[in-house]
C-alpha cells in the first residue's frame, strides 16, 4: 500500500514562562495508507488537536519526522507549508468555516481561487463537488438558507474539489444533532469506499465507530492503534 502519511519520532513541546517547556506530544509514531479510515481519540488535553494541527500542517512538531506523500513536510517554512496544505490536505472542521454572503458554489471554489484556475473552471468543478455531495439543487444558495449538515457537506464538498492526498476532519459532528451526524459520518464512509484516505478527531466513541482503525492517545502517547472493533476503553475518550 502506498503511505499517505508517516510520523516518525513526533514530539512537540511548548515554552513555558517559566522553567522547561511543556511536553504535548512524546515519541509518537504511525503511518496511515491510502484508502484508510482512521479515527484520533483520547482525553481532553490528551494531545490530540495538537497532533491533527501537526498532521494538518498548521503547526511544526519540536523534533521528529513528518511525511505526507513521502515528502518530508517536517522543517518545511511557512510558505511551502501553505502550499501542502493547499494542494495535499482537504480540511473539514466543526465550526464549517463558510463565508456567509457568499454563494455555496463560490464557496467550494476558493481552494480553486488560490491555485489560479480560471472563474469558469472554478464554478465547474464546484458544481460537480456540491452534486457529488447531494447539493447539486442548492449551488446558488447562502449556507443561512441551508441545514447545519448541508453547511457541512458544503464544507467536505470544499475539502474535495483540489483532489487532495487526505481529509483531515476535526470534530466534524460537534455542531450536529444525531441524525445529521450519522448523515455527514455515512458520507465520510461513502467517500473512504470510494479511496479517500479520511483522519477524523473526535470525542464520541459512536462517532469513531465509523471508522476502521483508532488511534487512542493518553497524555502525548499512542496508548492503542489498531482496529476500532477491538478498543475497549473509548468511552474514557
Amino acid at each position: 500500500m502506498t503511505k499517505v502519511l508517516e510520523v516518525e519520532h513526533l514530539f512537540k513541546s511548548y515554552p513555558m514562562a517559566e522553567g522547561e517547556p511543556y511536553p504535548v506530544l512524546k515519541d509518537i509514531n504511525f503511518t496511515i495508507d491510502e484508502g484508510e479510515f482512521v479515527a484520533i481519540m483520547g482525553p481532553s488535553g490528551s494531545g490530540k488537536s495538537t497532533l491533527m494541527n501537526t498532521l494538518g500542517c498548521l503547526d511544526t512538531p519540536t523534533s521528529g519526522i513528518y511525511k505526507i506523500g513521502g515528502e518530508v513536510v517536517s522543517g518545511m517554512n511557512d510558505d511551502q507549508l501553505a502550499d501542502i496544505r493547499s494542494s495535499k490536505i482537504g480540511f473539514v472542521f466543526q465550526g464549517f468555516n463558510l463565508l456567509m454572503k457568499r454563494s455555496l458554489v463560490d464557496n467550494v471554489s476558493i481552494p480553486l481561487i488560490y491555485a489560479g484556475y480560471d472563474l469558469e473552471t472554478q464554478h465547474r468543478r464546484a458544481a460537480d463537488m456540491l452534486e457529488h455531495v447531494k447539493l447539486g439543487k442548492f449551488i446558488d444558495r447562502l449556507p443561512s438558507q441551508i441545514s447545519g449538515g448541508m453547511q457541512q457537506r458544503v464544507a467536505i464538498a470544499r475539502a474535495l474539489i483540489n483532489h487532495p492526498k487526505i481529509i483531515l476532519a476535526d470534530e466534524p459532528t460537534g455542531n450536529l444533532d444525531t441524525k445529521t451526524s450519522v448523515e455527514i459520518m455515512n458520507l465520510f464512509q461513502e467517500l473512504n469506499e470510494e479511496g479517500k484516505t479520511i483522519v477524523l478527531v473526535t470525542h464520541e466513541p459512536d462517532i469513531a465507530d465509523f471508522a476502521k482503525r483508532l488511534i487512542y492517545i493518553v497524555d502525548g502517547v499512542v496508548h492503542y492503534d489498531g482496529p476500532v472493533k477491538d478498543f475497549k476503553g473509548k468511552n474514557n475518550g
